[in-house]
């Protein structure tokens, strides 16, 4: 990072991830900085969660976790604030940090640091890009990845700074990813704004029409309310062939190569084209044949990890060389009546959207049926206004589409630049040792261009 300045001398630490060190820091077996605690008899403390994305907290905040259930609370395991829990399958470097007091299952390892140890600077090392990058000699289990080898951990090397300079490092880090986090915080807002603003475009387009002076009737539907009145409501069946796909991602040598199209294009674009890195798979013929997708095709996820989320559309815009439609997805291919676009801003309309939501079923996952699918009821103009409503749609998203674009990019940037920044600052890459909390907040613009400088410096 070239604009914050280096230590003046280096040495060779002798540990492939680390490389060079500042001259006066130590390289030391991880066993030398944390102890293993197993604690136990503690069993009103509150359950905690160890987690990937918020270190260890009250399972309470946290229900999706590994902590093993247990009418046994005698047995668990004590945590302090500032311990470290060697969390079980992690893929993540799963060395978690603990910012509560409780008790955790018998399984997990806890690490105390050591009196001369700013707990602080290994939260942010032990997570670091750099010291995860390492990580893959210390770990077991069928997958790489899957388990940390205590054992191998405790010998493992680590460098130690001296303590004061550890306690600067943390604080300047706590300082600048508060701030980057900040930042990023405002802007998913601002997406969130602009999405809602698309949303009310295509509602208010694809339920009332362009014309706010026509005359209207009421459906005859709750949810959709009243319509043009010389606006059809039809069943998905009457205007749509709707079949799902059955093709699944393993290749076989007996069939043909295919490009598949799967669940997360469809989930993440709104347009299927010709130059996307779509997987390749095998598929028989009759496969190809009735699940080849043709441009007018707007294919849906039928299946989801909650029923809110069901039912996300794209549209084939153009002609595909050898682009199947993979599982976990329908298609809807329109008849005469109703043209592809319009029936994607239509899917895409919260209050019709949500007739696929209120049908879905499951437990673990949520599915749609093929049948609820083609019952499912949409407002249809004539094919001419369905042209109309479609150009005004991607006319008026165009600029809020751009927008969004740039705002995720920076968004990339901006974490780029924290991930970049914690991995130089906790191996002695660059000198925080001057570093105070300015006494004028700074604002928050300059996150972005300290992230382009960076990116800029690091070409």
């Amino acid at each position: 990072m070239k604009h914050l300045k280096q230590y003046s001398t280096y040495k060779n630490s002798e540990v492939e991830w680390l490389k060079s060190i500042p001259n006066h820091w130590n390289v030391v077996k991880a066993k030398r900085i944390f102890f293993e605690s197993s604690i136990k008899g503690y069993p009103d403390e509150q359950l905690l969660a160890a987690t990937q994305s918020k270190g260890v907290i009250p399972k309470s905040l946290y229900e999706n976790t590994t902590v093993t259930a247990t009418k046994n609370f005698e047995t668990l395991k004590l945590v302090e604030k500032g311990d470290f829990v060697i969390s079980l399958r992690s893929f993540q470097g799963g060395i978690e940090y603990s910012h509560h007091r409780g008790i955790i299952s018998p399984a997990y390892t806890i690490l105390k640091p050591q009196e001369e140890v700013a707990h602080k600077y290994y939260r942010y090392l032990l997570k670091s890009k750099r010291y995860i990058s390492g990580i893959t000699l210390l770990v077991t289990g069928i997958r790489e990845g899957q388990n940390i080898d205590t054992s191998k951990f405790k010998d493992s090397y680590l460098p130690l700074p001296p303590k004061e300079e550890q306690t600067t490092i943390a604080n300047f880090l706590d300082y600048k990813t508060e701030k980057i986090n900040r930042f990023i915080k405002k802007k998913k807002q601002l997406i969130k704004l602009l999405k809602e603003q698309k949303a009310a475009i295509i509602n208010q387009a694809v339920t009332k029409g362009l014309d706010p002076n026509l005359p209207m009737k009421d459906s005859g539907i709750e949810w959709l309310g009243d319509i043009p009145e010389y606006w059809k409501v039809r069943q998905l069946k009457y205007v749509a062939n709707c079949f799902p796909s059955n093709v699944d991602k393993h290749s076989k040598e007996d069939e043909k190569e295919v490009r598949l199209c799967n669940y997360t294009d469809v989930y993440k674009n709104d347009f299927i084209t010709n130059d996307m890195k779509l997987m390749v798979a095998t598929a028989k013929d009759d496969q190809i044949e009735k699940f080849a997708l043709k441009k007018g095709d707007v294919i849906i996820t039928k299946d989801s990890e909650t029923a809110d989320d069901i039912a996300n559309p794209a549209l084939v815009i153009e002609d595909l060389e050898s682009v199947i439609c993979g599982y976990h997805l329908s298609i809807m291919r329109p008849y005469s009546k109703l043209i592809g676009e319009y029936l994607l801003r239509v899917l895409q309309c919260k209050p019709i959207n949500v007739q696929f939501e209120l049908c879905s079923n499951g437990v673990t996952r949520v599915g749609l049926g093929v049948a609820d699918m083609r019952k499912a009821q949409i407002p249809l103009p004539p094919i001419e206004e369905q042209v109309e409503i479609s150009n005004f749609i991607q006319s008026e998203l165009k600029t809020i589409d751009k927008t969004i674009s740039t705002i995720q990019k920076e968004i990339t940037l901006v974490e780029e630049y924290k991930t970049a920044l914690i991995a130089e600052a906790v191996t002695g890459k660059i000198d925080v040792r001057d570093f105070k909390v300015p006494e004028k907040e700074t604002s928050l613009a300059m996150v972005a261009e300290e992230a382009l400088n960076y990116n800029k410096s690091s070409e």
